[in-house]
């Protein structure tokens, strides 16, 4: 509901402040930003020629880890140029549909991420508790139904929050108090109730990291129980492979967990601080998977050794 005295419109663009009560040091803070970003993008496509190239990476683990630097690609891209032309050039205009559109595209791959983690804690299940049926179960075809599966579901989970988004024409100011286009960050402007918004965000939300996470954790308690039935060097070889896949989940879901419970619960932090939070678990994951399955992955350190040597 809106009161008498407030004025509604329907915006053609949104202006997004970047990092609110940081202006003055917008241009110090673009350089650790522009550096994850620069090595986010760069690592993730030497990470993607390099599976691509070796045929021997092609499979179903690196399969995924192709996937994964894909949706990094995305979500990094989506953001970082626009916050870079914020710090840089003040160009903080957005336009409305576009501003959706991004708000659409966060959402719903951080949504697809954590649906290819789970596939991925799935093939080292098989991999470790059925290794003999590996080849058999992990098929091109379950590869590809797999992930197919994992965008769908991202598709359909973040689809209601983008289409009650666009049925709010009319906002109070078109001025986000945010670097990019997050969903109550906008929606909040709206002159309109949106409670149901704010609720159906928060279900979904919890709802993929929830049954995600769930999901992770069972599959890992199963592979350690069968670790401790193999002598201790074969468990910890086995387990070994487990490594690049754990240290990724937990760069995905620290960062979100973190984010959520300062922005749910931090009500005395300040605002700059949820900013910053809200942009490192865009920013984080992308640069480091690439490093975390480089440094696990022997052929993919000879490619890079090869490429360094080049230059």
């Amino acid at each position: 509901m809106t009161s008498d005295n407030e004025t509604c419109f329907h915006p053609t663009t949104f202006i997004l402040l970047g990092i609110p009560g940081l202006e003055p040091f917008h241009t110090w803070i673009s350089i650790p930003f522009c550096s994850i970003f620069l090595i986010a993008v760069i690592g993730n496509l030497v990470v993607l020629q390099i599976i691509i190239s070796e045929v021997s990476l092609h499979q179903p683990m690196y399969i995924f880890v192709t996937v994964l630097s894909i949706i990094d690609l995305v979500l990094a891209n989506s953001t970082m140029p626009k916050l870079l032309s914020i710090f840089w050039s003040s160009s903080n205009e957005i336009p409305y549909h576009t501003c959706l559109f991004q708000m659409f595209l966060l959402h719903a791959f951080s949504a697809i991420e954590s649906g290819i983690f789970v596939a991925m804690a799935f093939d080292r299940y098989v991999a470790i508790c059925n290794p003999l049926r590996y080849k058999v179960i992990l098929s091109n075809g379950t590869i590809i139904r797999t992930s197919a599966l994992a965008v769908i579901r991202g598709v359909i989970c973040i689809l209601p929050l983008f289409l009650l988004a666009e049925r709010l024409p009319w906002y109070r100011s078109n001025i986000i108090l945010h670097s990019y286009c997050e969903h109550m960050a906008v929606v909040g402007l709206a002159c309109q109730d949106v409670s149901l918004n704010d609720h159906i965000g928060m279900v979904v939300g919890f709802l993929v990291l929830a049954m995600d996470s769930l999901f992770i954790v069972l599959s890992y308690i199963k592979i350690l129980r069968v670790l401790q039935r193999l002598p201790s060097t074969a468990g910890l070889k086995a387990f070994g492979t487990c490594v690049s896949h754990v240290c990724a989940i937990l760069t995905f879901y620290v960062p979100i967990l973190v984010s959520s419970l300062v922005h749910r619960f931090g009500r005395n932090v300040p605002h700059p601080t949820h900013i910053l939070l809200a942009n490192f678990y865009l920013l984080i994951p992308p640069m480091l998977n690439p490093l975390v399955y480089g440094m696990k992955t022997k052929k993919i350190q000879q490619k890079v050794r090869k490429y360094l040597y080049l230059f």
